[in-house]
């Protein structure tokens, strides 16, 4: 399973890094990952207009994106969208961040998985 991912260098530079989960057979029910710790779960609407400038993140999380689409910014000048059905790592809790910039005219649903740390 394909994750997009956020990080900080040792510059303070922000990237893009594709990470893939590897996933086994578990038979009937599919294909599954081994367990990730989490902290805890956050479910979050964003208004139509929101937009959100350079920031880093609050903590190492997933952001599963439910619907909608987003465009981000690293530091480094790479964009990436993102949209519904995509998951995210952020873990540039330090550094320069990355910007959020909303592409579509209606609300839109993530869900925050804040990683142990």
């Amino acid at each position: 399973m394909k994750v997009t991912r956020i990080y900080s260098d040792d510059t303070g530079e922000t990237h893009f890094d594709d990470v893939e989960i590897p996933l086994k057979d578990a038979g009937k029910i599919g294909r599954l990952s081994e367990p990730v710790a989490a902290k805890s779960v956050i479910f979050r609407t964003n208004d139509p207009d929101y937009d959100y400038d350079w920031h880093n993140a609050p903590a190492r999380q997933y952001i599963a994106l439910l619907d909608g689409a987003i465009e981000l910014e690293v530091s480094d000048g790479e964009k990436r969208v993102l949209a519904g059905g995509d998951i995210l790592l952020v873990e540039d809790v330090t550094g320069k961040g990355h910007r959020t910039k909303h592409l579509e005219p209606k609300e839109r649903r993530s869900l925050f998985i804040v990683l142990k740390q």
